[in-house]
């Protein structure tokens, strides 16, 4: 057995944990005492309306935002104990699908798909490209576009360069942070199904933030719901859902239902009242 399928033997704690983690930046709370397990080889999906922290948590879960207080351990290592080297080997284990791509302009599809082999590993052009080449068959995509620049592809193809990229490492875990955001139906399950295909090859372990219920529906072992703290009541608990697909379609929380549903609901209710109030603050002056 190699020596990276011995990293990758189950074992019962889970791979990441988050304990009574919370987030300020400022005077704004994003999160608040979230505490959270992902076993290994799960496929968690982080849902909620824009605003409630699924990002910041995402982002909180690998290092990249720092906790105002409490702790993130990954694989029995607390983040917040290690040094800039410790973290950065650490998250050569992680790969990370960013909302918008987040490509070099600059680059060639192949220099971006690369990059994080050039950044961590001594290997040459000529085994750098065909791991390239490798990396965007499983994405669907041929290497014909190697020599492309990223404003020469469609924003569905971009999403699948960023998700070649995260692989490249052959990570533990992949997140994911709005991958279909931006995109047509039918492209955005092509992308649903090669996460689901990564998660299958790859037998990684798999977050997903976002706010298209299909896809959490179609891609999560289990699913989590944020709410924003500023319309929550004070003591509950931010996390509003935690659950399988099936638990969530049979929830009896208005608001989680309501989500589900793509309805408004309260919301308008909500903003309504704002604009009142905002209108009234206003006149007075």
């Amino acid at each position: 057995m190699s020596e990276l399928e011995e990293t990758r033997e189950p074992k019962d704690e889970p791979l990441i944990t988050a304990r009574q983690l919370t987030v300020r930046f400022g005077r704004q709370t994003v999160l608040r005492d979230v505490t959270l397990e992902v076993p290994r080889g799960q496929t968690l999906a982080i849902i909620g309306e824009s605003g409630c922290g699924k990002t910041v948590l995402l982002k909180s879960l690998i290092g990249l935002v720092a906790p105002t207080s409490g702790h993130v351990v990954y694989d029995g290592q607390t983040l917040d104990s290690l040094n800039d080297k410790q973290l950065t080997k650490l998250r050569t284990r992680f790969g990370f699908v960013f909302q918008n791509a987040a490509l070099f302009d600059s680059l060639t599809i192949a220099d971006n798909v690369a990059f994080p082999l050039r950044e961590h590993q001594s290997i040459g052009q000529e085994e750098a490209y065909h791991q390239v080449r490798e990396a965007l068959a499983i994405v669907g995509l041929p290497s014909s576009v190697m020599v492309k620049r990223p404003a020469e592809l469609s924003g569905g193809m971009r999403k699948r360069v960023g998700l070649a990229r995260a692989i490249i490492m052959q990570p533990e875990i992949v997140l994911y942070d709005e991958p279909t955001t931006g995109l047509d139906p039918i492209m955005s399950d092509v992308i649903n199904e090669l996460i689901i295909r990564t998660r299958e090859q790859s037998k990684v372990t798999s977050i997903v933030v976002t706010h298209d219920m299909t896809s959490a529906l179609k891609l999560a072992d289990r699913i989590v719901m944020l709410y924003p703290l500023p319309r929550l009541p004070k003591g509950e608990s931010q996390m509003i859902f935690d659950g399988t697909p099936a638990d969530i379609k049979k929830s009896t929380d208005k608001r989680v239902a309501q989500f589900l549903r793509g309805e408004a609901g309260e919301r308008l209710q909500e903003l309504r009242d704002q604009f009142e109030s905002s209108r009234m603050h206003a006149a007075l002056k």
